[in-house]
């Protein structure tokens, strides 16, 4: 590790964040996840079903893959991360995560509407997912290695906006030389580069290798300036031994109150958060009537917004630590999720706009833009955060059992809101579990010792 500055370092450790993103900025949010929700629409539809059911059973759907997917990480996360710790290695498991991400990613071109099934678009998106995920855990258990604790914040803070800065710039290039809108031109005026042709989905299918290169590449200075110190001796991989420290650990959670409660808390706002990501573009899609054009310029706005409260909510974490940070964020995202609930494009909160009035879509801009500040500052507190409550020695391990809480209802909101999108049969109505998880996520927030059980 001599050979590597810390600088070198840290920055190698940021681009983990900008060659990641695009899998949550592209595939999750704004490009993949809206393109799944009307090509499945479309395809129940010529089966037979109305649009507005069509449209509620396809997020219904997409809800239900993501909820598959987040069992498996959240039964996996904890486990695996107890394993590498005891073993000493982490990078293996990056590489290997890393490569079910690029499957998966570049999996998602073979969705052509013509013979659109959704099983196999869920299961190559969730496994480019879970390779994200599972990346991330073993990532962010550098964190503490990065600098002085009290830089954490942020070191953090700046990691995440840079990551939502690589998101951007991806959307960029994919909206630019990439996606048609209505008049098949892209938005700087042209066709679709490579004869990607609109009528079979191509300029869009195509975010999936775009996002798998991207990363691909771009993990080069992770991998060449992030380096592991060498595993101590006698040290191998035993399944055996870290599922018993495990084991070991979640016994004595009751023993750490703080910690605890904090698993607890961030395990409610950072899945209600997730399932704003998730559900967002196919939200706009199906109740405001966007194209994934529009989706896809709303998605730079709010990224743009994100990366810089993600800088700002560093300063702030530095100045006065993650607690407040993640208090502020999580009002604001109790009132974005209501704002939400309440748009539709012919009333706001229950009150009639005139026919093709314009508000409803700019109160929606506004809260994308309240959704990226607040998230971006949210999640690089939320990580800084759990370096105080957790136990040095098993970082990894805590970033799984910081996975397995997030996970615990990552799939839980997502089922939720397929269920109530199913009950209600109302797209719009089916994110109101959205703001019963913040809320539950800021009360807990009361049993949480800022800096942990040592202060």
């Amino acid at each position: 590790m001599a050979d590597v500055t810390l600088k070198k370092r840290i920055w190698g450790w940021y681009f983990f964040d900008w060659a990641s993103q695009p899998y949550n900025t592209l595939m999750l949010t704004f490009i993949f996840g809206p393109y799944f929700g009307q090509t499945a629409a479309e395809a129940l539809m010529a089966g037979g079903m109305s649009e507005q059911a069509a449209e509620a059973e396809a997020q219904a759907l997409w809800g239900y893959g993501l909820t598959i997917a987040g069992v498996m990480i959240a039964l996996l996360a904890p486990i695996l991360g107890s394993v590498a710790d005891t073993s000493g290695r982490r990078m293996p498991w990056i590489w290997l995560f890393s490569a079910l991400y690029v499957v998966g990613a570049w999996g998602c071109w073979y969705t052509a509407p013509q013979d659109f099934s959704t099983t196999w678009a869920l299961i190559f998106f969730g496994m480019g997912l879970i390779g994200m995920e599972f990346a991330t855990i073993f990532t962010n258990a550098y964190l503490p290695t990065m600098g002085p604790k009290e830089e954490l914040g942020r070191i953090s803070g700046s990691g995440w906006g840079f990551g939502y800065i690589g998101g951007v710039v991806a959307l960029a290039i994919m909206l630019v030389v990439f996606q048609a809108g209505d008049n098949g031109l892209t938005m700087a005026g042209i066709e679709p580069l490579l004869g990607l042709d609109p009528a079979t989905g191509a300029d869009t299918r195509v975010v999936g290798p775009l996002t798998a290169l991207w990363y691909a590449v771009f993990m080069i200075p992770f991998f060449l300036w992030v380096k592991e110190a060498p595993p101590h001796e006698g040290a191998h991989y035993r399944i055996g031994e870290g599922l018993r420290e495990l084991w070991h650990t979640i016994k004595g959670l009751p023993r750490h109150p703080s910690l605890l409660a904090y698993l607890g808390s961030s395990m409610f706002y950072r899945d209600a958060l997730n399932g704003m990501y998730t559900f967002g573009g196919i939200y706009a899609l199906g109740v405001l009537d966007w194209s994934i054009m529009e989706v896809g310029i709303f998605g730079i706005l709010a990224a743009i917004s994100g990366a810089v409260f993600a800088w700002i909510g560093g300063l702030a974490d530095r100045k006065y630590g993650p607690m407040p940070v993640i208090v502020v964020c999580c009002v604001v995202l109790i009132f974005t999720a209501c704002l939400i609930v309440g748009l539709s494009p012919e009333a706001v909160f229950g009150m009639p706009v005139a026919e093709g009035s314009s508000l409803p879509d700019q109160l929606f801009y506004v809260a994308g833009l309240l959704i990226g500040a607040a998230g971006g500052a949210i999640q690089s507190a939320s990580r800084n955060m759990l370096t105080k409550q957790a136990n040095q020695e098993r970082m990894t391990e805590a970033f799984g059992l910081y996975a397995l809480s997030g996970k615990a209802t990552t799939f839980l909101a997502p089922w939720l809101i397929a269920v109530t999108t199913d009950i209600t049969n109302n797209q719009r109505l089916g994110v109101t579990p959205l703001i019963a998880l913040f809320c539950l996520g800021l009360v807990m927030l009361i049993w949480v010792k800022p800096n942990g059980e040592s202060a």
